[in-house]
């Protein structure tokens, strides 16, 4: 499954390289935009099927997602899983919170639904979410594990692709240090 999903990126043209910086803050050389893999309804149903069968055994009854880059992922998860999805967005003070009406039932079982995880800090955020809300967090899923599989959420932990790409701290980065410009190509920068 992994060389499929590898393809998929490559195919839409997913796979960026060059001198990133990721949302965590720090740096790297490749960086993969899911954004692009879901342009493609066909390839988003074809992952969002992959990875329904990974997660249906948790018996989720609701997929939940970070916005805005897992919105796409969560919705069509949920679609494959016949459960309906919500998203969490920031607040101005910078906290997740359900918005536009969403209302998660005390108890209810979740999977947290994120795009790519790199260090796993917006995930935990959603996560710290749905526990305060009540809710019951029985397995994250994603489409790209960036950290290899060292993330660790205190619960199943799901992935199409895992892989493990070189980052930097700011300080240490040698593409800095060489004089390279670093763009933030996610959905907290540039597109």
């Amino acid at each position: 499954m992994t060389n499929e999903v590898m393809q998929l990126f490559e195919q839409s043209g997913a796979v960026l390289h060059g001198h990133f910086i990721l949302t965590s803050g720090l740096h790297s050389d490749t960086y993969m935009q899911c954004a692009k893999l879901f342009e493609h309804g066909e390839i988003s149903e074809k992952l969002c099927k992959m990875a329904a069968e990974k997660i249906k055994r948790y018996n989720a009854d609701v997929i939940v997602s970070p916005a805005v880059g897992a919105i796409i992922f969560g919705y069509e998860l949920g679609k494959q899983l016949g459960i309906p999805n919500m998203f969490a967005e920031r607040e101005k003070d910078g906290n997740f919170a359900l918005r536009r009406g969403f209302e998660l039932k005390k108890g209810s079982r979740v999977v947290i639904a994120e795009n790519v995880v790199t260090t796993g800090g917006s995930v935990k955020e959603v996560i710290e979410l749905v526990n305060r809300i009540g809710g019951k967090v029985v397995a994250v899923a994603e489409v790209v594990d960036r950290s290899g599989g060292k993330v660790d959420f205190g619960v199943p932990n799901e992935s199409l692709l895992q892989i493990e790409v070189k980052t930097y701290a700011p300080e240490d980065c040698p593409m800095c240090k060489a004089g390279t410009a670093a763009v933030k190509p996610g959905s907290k920068g540039l597109k």
